[in-house]
Order: structure tokens, then C-alpha cells, then sequence
């Protein structure tokens, strides 16, 4: 490539002192001066630690595009960012979201890279790059790192995350030992690499592959399987073209890509954490979305994968049966097939013919696991900006539902009460936890899976109405109504409902609503008062006074 094309020249081909002691210093590395004649510089961005195990194999993986880099004439360089595990950072992973997204565009702009591979794969790490790629945007190629292998315990396979917490509930409830929830506890996870169900990590990685940021059938590959490696290979190869093509995140991302990714994430019933993420990494793109667009794209698109949370099988089994581009082909008629991808094709290119290879696992559009797409849009007089409801995942008797509410006024009220033997709620009530929210929790963790209360489970009740302004991890189930925005902790309507309040949940209608007047909901929200702030420095704050609302993405206003 002639040197002036590439971006890198600017810190390496430049007349005074520091072009030369840039060269000297790159050359202490070992590197040959060879590597500054023309060559791409590719940054290979790896959200690699030992504090995730979803990503803990990532160091692998970026050996594998190395190779690829060095094949098609360009120079690898590996960096570090943040790695943000969801099972280990608290009070969430999504607080550190922004910083992640922050770290990836800043370490992106100030170094001498002409291109980049994004190796991710935990909940909030390929937003988080993408995010931060697409603000910097310079060409950019993803990597996920694939699921985990499917959970064993004695006779059947079980998946992390969903299958875990009904597991738990029967140990709640006496039905299993503490010895046999050991033995889970040792064969639930068998591997490195993201929930094995559709997840927010599986959801994420398909959705980045619908939208054009990975090559075809990146997504479902398993963690240790040798193919995921040969992807990770051809991607290092294929960004090296990307940069001679100057093909940027903000040439792929545009309305009709992120109209496929919505449309890919109903088909498949993803998580609902989907919705905040893409909605953030439409505003880095510039690109006008809303949660309108999800609800209108929702009725059009039928749920086809039949994979837990919201059906029968595991990741393993979705991508034996063909993964992502067998759910593209099979949706082809509403996409926007001639969306450009990483591989400078468009999106019907890539995926036409895709062969299935098990009608079980992802369905025909004849035999949908539902009619609609996983998420619902609802609204009413306590989410006046929105909130969301995985349907596929709900219980269809519980979509139509009015019942008395009890609250819990915060996460901490909810973990003090719900094993309480007296705690009173029956199979009809709606629980309501508040001050979840972005900043009322803050970090907008997943709390939003409220636990049936013990006395419920002992009954036998297996699913409730449940409501918070809280998100919830993509492997939970139930009837739960999530994202509720604005938020209570900021003034938000859901802070005036009240135990012995009556609400109504019509999920067809994508209504839901709080049974008071107005005069009453007024009254109530004049005597509302703001907690005070959770952090006063550091990052927190930055966060807490600049945070969007769900509705919004929750990225930074300033970003």
C-alpha cells in the first residue's frame, strides 16, 4: 500500500525527532524496519482476563488473527482494554459500559493503527467496542469468542444461566440437596466462553454478525472449537483489505443495518438488553433509532430459534442447525439484503442458500416458535418513555393480567423480604421493585428477575408479573417487565405506586398501566423526593450526571 493512504504514517513518516524514535522504539519489540514499508498497522483490541471467563480464552484467539494479518502483508499489534466480566464486577458490568466503550475509542485514536480487530464476547464487551470502533471509526472487524460448551448434569444437558436458575429455585424450594447442587455447580460451565443459551452474550455476537461487523456464521461457533480459531484467522486476514477499502464501522452502520439487526434480534429472541445496546451504538453511528422502531420491527418478524431462554436447545445446537446466516436466509424477504458487511458484499451475498441443517432448532417462517419477535414495546402512565418484556420467554397466561401490586422500594428491601414466610402475595399479585434504574441503583444492573417468593414456590407457583425500572440478564425467564422508563430514582412515575395499588399488564396491546387518576398520580409525584447521589467522585459521578435513560441507550450524553 502507498505509505501516504495509511493512517499510521502520521506517527511513523514524518520528518522530525519523533518519527525516527517512534521506529527506534517499535524496533526494540523485535520488530525488522521492514514492517514500515507500506505495511497496515491492524490493533488487535482484546477485552482478554482471567477476571472473565467469558473471554478468558481471547488470547488464543488473537494468536489465530495474527496470523491471518501477517498472511495478507499487514503488521498485528496487540493491546489491552478493559474486560467487563458479568459474573464478577460489581454492583454491575453495565456502569463500566461507557468506560469501556471510552477506553476502546481513545486507545484506538491515539495510537498508530490503521485498522482493528475487536475480540469480545462478554455481555457488555462487544457493545462496549463497537461502541467505542464506531466513534473512532477507522476500519473494524469483530471477533467474538464464541459459547461455552453446554452444561451435563448426570442424564441431561444443561445451560448456564437459565437452566442454573431453575436449578437454584428447586434447592430454594428443598427439592435438591446442597450435595447435588454442587455437582451442578462443577458441570454447568464445562468451558471458556459465553452463556450457552441465547443469552446477552449470544445475542450480541448474532446481532453483530447480522449487522455486517463479523464475517458469516462468526457467532455461534463454540469457544473450543478449532473453527472459531480459522474465523479468527480469516478476520485478520480480511481487515488488512478492509483498510486498502477504507470500509468503516460508519459505512456498514447505517438505519438499514440496524433495521436487520432489530429484525435478527425478534427472529432469534434476544435478550432484551439488545435494545439498550443497540440503541447506544446507533447514536455513535449517527444513526436516528427508537424504541418505536423495535416495536413496529417486533410485529413483523416471527421468533424462529427454538433455544433457551425462549425455547428447547442449547448454542451447540444452534450452530449445528447453520447459526445466524440460516436465520438471515430465512428472513431475507424483510431485510435489507443489500446492506454492506466487513466482507465489502452485502448481507444476501453472504448468506443466500444458507443451508439448515435441523427445522427444530431454528424453525421455518411456516412453524415459528411465535408469531412475533421476542421483545415487547410497552407503555402506559407508569413507563410514559417505554419499557420492555421478553414475550417468547413470558407465561402466555400472565400476558393479560391485573393484580393488587406489592413493592419493594429498593434491591436491598427485595433480598430482606422475598424468603419471608409471611410475605403477603399470592399467584395473582404483580411485585413492583423500584430505584434499579441507571442512576437509582445505580448502574442498571440486572436485578430485574425478581425471585418468586419462597411461599410462592412452595405452592408451586412458577411465574409471576413482575415490573422494575431495573434490565435483567438475557438467560432469565418470566413475566417481567424491564427497562421502565424514566426511571424512580429520577422522578419517573413507576416512584408513586404503592402496595394494595391494582396494575394492568395487556402485553398484546403493549399497555401497561397503573389504576389511579391522574389527580392521584400528580399528588403523589409532588411529595416525590430524590435520594441522594450513590458517588460524589470519580468516575461514578461522571456517570450519574451524565447518564441517558434506558429509552435512550444509557450511553453518555456527550458521547
Amino acid at each position: 500500500m502507498a505509505k501516504s493512504k495509511l493512517r499510521s504514517a502520521a506517527w511513523f513518516d514524518t520528518p522530525e525527532y519523533y518519527g525516527f524514535s517512534r521506529k527506534a522504539w517499535l524496533r526494540s519489540e523485535g520488530f525488522g524496519r521492514h514492517i514500515f514499508d507500506g505495511k497496515p498497522i491492524i490493533g488487535i483490541c482484546n477485552s482478554w482476563s482471567e477476571l472473565n471467563n467469558c473471554n478468558a480464552h481471547l488470547r488464543t484467539v488473537a494468536e489465530a488473527v495474527k496470523r491471518g494479518v501477517w498472511a495478507a502483508g499487514g503488521v498485528p499489534l496487540e493491546f489491552p482494554t478493559m474486560s467487563l466480566g458479568e459474573m464478577f464486577l460489581r454492583p454491575t458490568s453495565m456502569l463500566y459500559r461507557n468506560l469501556m466503550a471510552m477506553d476502546v475509542e481513545e486507545s484506538i485514536r491515539g495510537y498508530p493503527m490503521d485498522g482493528v480487530v475487536l475480540l469480545c464476547g462478554c455481555d457488555k464487551t462487544t457493545p462496549a467496542q463497537i461502541m467505542g470502533a464506531t466513534s473512532a471509526d477507522i476500519p473494524a472487524i469483530v471477533v467474538t469468542g464464541g459459547p461455552m460448551l453446554s452444561g451435563q448434569w448426570r442424564d441431561r444437558k444443561i445451560g448456564a444461566g437459565t437452566d442454573g436458575r431453575k436449578l437454584f429455585d428447586l434447592h430454594r424450594a428443598g427439592k435438591l440437596t446442597d450435595d447435588e447442587l454442587c455437582e451442578i455447580e462443577g458441570c454447568i460451565a464445562r468451558s471458556a466462553g459465553h452463556c450457552t443459551v441465547m443469552g446477552t452474550a449470544s445475542t450480541m455476537a448474532s446481532l453483530a454478525e447480522a449487522i455486517g461487523l463479523t464475517l458469516p456464521g462468526c457467532a455461534a461457533i463454540p469457544a473450543p472449537d478449532s473453527r472459531r480459531l480459522e474465523i479468527a484467522e480469516r478476520s485478520g486476514y480480511r481487515i488488512v483489505a478492509m483498510v486498502e477499502e477504507d470500509l468503516r464501522p460508519t459505512r456498514i452502520l447505517t438505519r438499514q443495518a440496524f433495521e436487520n439487526a432489530i429484525l435478527i434480534d425478534m427472529a432469534i429472541g434476544g435478550s432484551t438488553n439488545a435494545v439498550v445496546h443497540l440503541l447506544a451504538m446507533a447514536r455513535r453511528a449517527g444513526v436516528p433509532l427508537s424504541l418505536d422502531d423495535f416495536d413496529v420491527l417486533s410485529r413483523k418478524a416471527p421468533c424462529l430459534v427454538n433455544v433457551k431462554p425462549s425455547g428447547e436447545y442449547l448454542m451447540e445446537e444452534f450452530f449445528a442447525a447453520g447459526g445466524v446466516p440460516v436465520v438471515i436466509e430465512r428472513m431475507l424477504d424483510l431485510l435489507h439484503g443489500d446492506a454492506l458487511t466487513v466482507t465489502g458484499k452485502t448481507l444476501a451475498e453472504n448468506n443466500s442458500g444458507a443451508q439448515c441443517w435441523s427445522d427444530d432448532v431454528i424453525r421455518p417462517r411456516g412453524n415459528p416458535l411465535s408469531d412475533e419477535g421476542g421483545t415487547a414495546i410497552l407503555r402506559g402512565n407508569i413507563a410514559p418513555d417505554g419499557a420492555v418484556l421478553k414475550q417468547t420467554a413470558a407465561s402466555p397466561h400472565l400476558m393479560r393480567h391485573r393484580g393488587k401490586v406489592y413493592v419493594f422500594d429498593s434491591y436491598q428491601h427485595m433480598r430482606e423480604q422475598i424468603d419471608s414466610p409471611d410475605l403477603p402475595v399470592d399467584e395473582n399479585t404483580i411485585l413492583v421493585m423500584k430505584s434499579c434504574g441507571p442512576k437509582g441503583a445505580p448502574g442498571f444492573p440486572e436485578w430485574g428477575q425478581i425471585p418468586i417468593p419462597r411461599v410462592l414456590l412452595e405452592r408451586g407457583v412458577k411465574d409471576v408479573v413482575r415490573i422494575s425500572d431495573a434490565r435483567m440478564s438475557g438467560t432469565s425467564f418470566g413475566t417481567v417487565v424491564l427497562h421502565v422508563a424514566p426511571e424512580s430514582a429520577i422522578g419517573g412515575p413507576l416512584a408513586a405506586v404503592r402496595t394494595g395499588d391494582e396494575v394492568t399488564l395487556d402485553a398484546p396491546a403493549r399497555s401497561l398501566q397503573l389504576h389511579i387518576s391522574d389527580e392521584e398520580l400528580a399528588t403523589r409525584m409532588a411529595a416525590f423526593q430524590a435520594p441522594p447521589p450513590h458517588f460524589t467522585r470519580g468516575y461514578g459521578k461522571l456517570f450519574l450526571e451524565h447518564v441517558t435513560q434506558a429509552n435512550l441507550g444509557c450511553d453518555f450524553d456527550f458521547l
